[in-house]
């Protein structure tokens, strides 16, 4: 269901300063044109319909009586119930600055209806990213694997990367759109597949090609959201589409206690994604096609874009060599450290990584008007510290303690450095420059988990995985300092190719 169209009357009285105000065009959640006469238009906002009327009348000694109007109609498909209220709520008076729940810059049409597809995408490739890492424990007990069957599997699932890298040089020649729905909807169909599975080696099969596509998925999401989001709210729209995906993540922790029914029970986590395919067809018409990928631009190469693929691959590379064992065998940490059973897991789980958001929503809004450097640097470096201090605790309460303080500072880290990937690379390498970046992190994924695999076996899970911080902290120090800094620089800036008079068509 469309969003309706919504009518706001307010008559307030005010002073001169206050009429004033309500005189000046907006640029809050909506960038205003004055028409004259109280007749204000939308020169860019995230509407599909705006106009707001203004009435005034004088009752002497410098007050007057505002009969202010605004008809809108908001272009963010099924969202427009997350932020009707909101809205309303902001457009009822004049102009007080962004709220905190905006963009720091305005958005268009296209662009808002390009991040809210994109959100419904996220949480298709929340689940499915997910999914692998919080049952494997339960598929392993039935298939009677151990912890270093577990890791060997698990960085083996990795090499569907490589699938994605054919997928990425696709999307740069031939569109996004195309690319993320044929994405979302194979990674669903292949792991339901994951369901009829009789062992280990066939459920690790099927997860190669899933987990490939929704690397791709994953990847083409932050790439569209760099070539649509305005220079100001980037950032912005990586902190969005990272708790989208954080809620598909969040469903598989919804119905993870179901596992505990059966020793089978795990198979019907497999199935869900069937679920999503009626969400990504009607996806398909409300997602536009790239701007940037449909304007005309050049024909780029990777020589002269060495530098920077190193500081964004190789600090990918350090933080995947910690991240992914942390993430993925956490549930393994759980049950044998502490015995927590599934319920217990699930609950840790989503109390420990939901005030993460708190860290992306600030991350989003201060790395889109203080930097992202800084931001990431800072997210990144206590982020890491403190997720190795959570493996090397003994008390069950400083366990919950430092993970949710530790979820805080990683995801303030998440919009900052996950944007850095498509804004320093033109749109003919955008999607290639990043697979392979990403590519470089399942190298560092099986890496560690390799490393943990080897550990695990002569000292125990917890410190295996802790050792591992020592990467990304190096990155902190070492690759961060040297990034450029992006903010409310647009993408010809800051990648000239781009704009240069010999280009070619898109496609």
């Amino acid at each position: 269901m469309p969003s309706p169209i919504v009518t706001i009357e307010e008559t307030e009285e005010v002073d001169d300063d206050g009429l004033a105000a309500y005189r000046t065009p907006r640029n809050d959640v909506v960038s205003e044109t004055d028409e004259g006469d109280g007749n204000f238009a939308m020169a860019a906002g995230p509407f599909s319909q705006y106009e707001r009327t203004l009435h005034v009348e004088p009752i002497g000694d410098g007050r007057h009586v505002v009969s202010h109007r605004v008809v809108f109609r908001l272009a963010v498909g099924w969202w427009w119930r997350l932020f009707l209220r909101p809205m309303r709520r902001t457009l009822r008076r004049a102009d007080t600055g962004s709220p905190w729940w905006a963009p720091p810059e305005v958005l268009d049409a296209q662009a808002a209806a390009a991040l809210a597809s994109l959100a419904y995408l996220s949480i298709v490739g929340g689940y499915l990213g997910t999914l692998i890492t919080q049952s494997l424990t339960y598929a392993a007990d039935e298939f009677g694997a151990d912890d270093g069957q577990q890791a060997t599997t698990l960085a083996v699932i990795r090499v569907g990367v490589l699938l994605s890298l054919g997928i990425a040089a696709w999307a740069d020649r031939n569109g996004r759109r195309r690319a993320l729905l044929a994405c979302a909807a194979g990674g669903c169909v292949l792991t339901a597949l994951g369901a009829l599975t009789p062992g280990l080696i066939a459920l690790s099969a099927t997860q190669i090609f899933a987990r490939g596509l929704a690397t791709a998925l994953g990847l083409l999401i932050v790439v569209v959201v760099a070539e649509e989001m305005p220079a100001g709210a980037r950032a912005y729209g990586v902190s969005l589409l990272t708790m989208s995906g954080g809620l598909g993540a969040g469903m598989v922790l919804w119905i993870l206690p179901l596992v505990e029914l059966d020793e089978r029970a795990w198979r019907g986590l497999f199935v869900v994604p069937v679920l999503f395919l009626p969400l990504i067809r009607a996806t398909a018409t409300l997602l536009p096609e790239s701007r940037r990928f449909v304007r005309r631009h050049a024909a780029a190469k990777f020589a002269g874009h060495g530098r920077r693929l190193v500081l964004l691959a190789g600090t990918t590379f350090a933080l995947a060599i910690l991240s992914t064992p942390a993430s993925q065998l956490q549930n393994e940490f759980l049950r044998e450290e502490f015995s927590f059973s599934a319920g217990q897991i699930t609950l840790f789980t989503l109390l420990t990584v939901t005030p993460a958001s708190i860290g992306i929503v600030i991350g989003g809004r201060l790395a889109d008007t203080r930097g992202k450097r800084l931001v990431g640097g800072i997210g990144l470096g206590v982020g890491a510290a403190l997720t190795a201090a959570q493996f090397i605790t003994t008390s069950v309460e400083l366990v919950w303690t430092v993970a949710t303080i530790g979820s805080i500072f990683g995801g303030l880290a998440v919009p900052a450095l996950a944007i850095y990937g498509p804004e320093l690379f033109p749109t003919s390498l955008r999607t290639k420059a990043n697979v392979v970046m990403t590519i470089l992190g399942v190298v560092g994924s099986v890496l560690g988990l390799g490393i943990v695999s080897y550990l695990s076996d002569r000292w125990s899970l917890g410190p295996a995985i802790a050792v591992l911080a020592v990467a990304p902290l190096l990155a902190t120090l070492l690759l961060i300092p040297r990034y450029p800094e992006t903010a409310h620089k647009e993408l010809e800036e800051l990648n000239p190719e781009d704009d240069l008079p010999s280009v070619i068509s898109a496609g």
